[in-house]
């Protein structure tokens, strides 16, 4: 047998100090008594008590509070299994991981703030799917649909530049390999999130996202980075930052943020464009999208339930405390009765 609340057990430590207390009273009330007067008035006074009633009304109340502890704590045995579906959206996330993401137009930079809303989408998402796709200048997989968030989480630290080896900013090819992490057979609806700022230096994004559309997929796209753009800052393989990125006649390179291209993107297939912000407040308006959108069986597992037995206890519970006040704090007349003509009895075989 196990509880389903086991914390409620601890109560239980309360019946033996009830049963002390109530044992101090009823010796103080007898003190008491005794001090008021003769001892064959106090009899007299006193014969009409259901002295034994007491005793086991006093008993049924606490069995009656055992019981109810027990089934406060909800006792279980027996066992049932239910298959459960799992309801939700197919969600890939496209995230660029470029070093025109790492420009601080957005702090700390763009693509650790993309990082951290990938993070909070999580948070979001109930029982939907996700998976990560990462590009530059091509893209992988780096994990597949899965509900469970925190393993997702674990690989998103290492969505960093170099983990893709070839540079530029392929968003059409990018939409192309999430579309490849769908499960077909499954009826729920199939959204990319594209986490980007927007420099593609492909011509086939515009082919991507009408494919995508074709193949009923919603693109949604969010703008990391500013109008005015940033620099783009250069790392050594310490991780300091040893200059900025300049162009082959050695000027320095501006990353700025080409919202155009991804409200397009997001318009081609159905979907909705916003820029990142400070407090990540698209994600709601996202999130409130997705929860709008066709949800389909995307997992089922069996669930073991434990069955709740605590009727068993409840029931003679309630039984006891109704018995208890059944009885009567005084004897009957014909128990009264009795009781006194066999006090006389007693009286006048003494007095012979």
């Amino acid at each position: 047998m196990t509880f389903g609340s086991p914390t409620y057990l601890y109560g239980l430590l309360l019946i033996p100090t009830a049963i002390v207390f109530l044992l101090w009273a009823e010796r103080q009330r007898r003190r008491a008594i005794a001090r008021v007067g003769e001892p064959a008035l106090i009899a007299r006074l006193s014969e009409s008590v259901n002295t034994r009633g007491r005793r086991i009304k006093l008993v049924l109340w606490i069995g009656a509070l055992t019981l109810l502890i027990i089934s406060m704590a909800r006792p279980q045995w027996g066992e049932t299994k239910q298959s459960v579906a799992q309801k939700g959206v197919q969600v890939m996330v496209a995230l660029d991981v470029s070093k025109s993401m790492l420009a601080q137009d957005l702090k700390p930079d763009r693509l650790t703030r993309a990082k951290m809303e990938i993070n909070e989408l999580m948070n979001h998402l109930n029982g939907d799917e996700v998976g990560l796709t990462v590009f530059s200048g091509a893209s992988f997989v780096l994990f597949p649909l899965t509900s469970d968030y925190n393993t997702a989480r674990s690989f998103l630290d290492s969505a960093n530049p170099g983990i893709v080896s070839r540079p530029g900013t392929a968003i059409g090819e990018a939409i192309r390999t999430a579309m490849r992490g769908f499960d077909d057979a499954r009826n729920s609806q199939k959204v990319v999130v594209v986490m980007t700022d927007g420099e593609d230096n492909q011509a086939d994004v515009t082919a991507a996202a009408q494919d995508a559309a074709k193949a009923g997929v919603m693109v949604y796209t969010i703008g990391f980075g500013s109008s005015a753009g940033d620099v783009i800052p250069e790392y050594d393989d310490a991780g300091n930052q040893v200059g900025v990125k300049k162009d082959k006649s050695g000027q320095t390179v501006v990353s700025t943020l080409n919202e155009q291209a991804l409200r397009d993107i997001a318009a081609t297939t159905g979907g909705q464009y916003y820029p990142a912000t400070a407090d990540s407040s698209e994600l709601d308006a996202l999130t409130a999208q997705l929860n709008g959108l066709q949800k389909g069986d995307i997992q089922r597992s069996n669930a073991v339930q434990r069955s709740e037995q605590f009727q068993w206890f409840l029931a003679p519970a309630l039984a006891m405390l109704i018995a208890g006040e059944l009885i009567s704090d005084r004897k009957s007349k014909r128990r009264l009765a009795a009781a006194r003509l066999s006090h006389a009895a007693r009286s006048n075989g003494g007095a012979q």
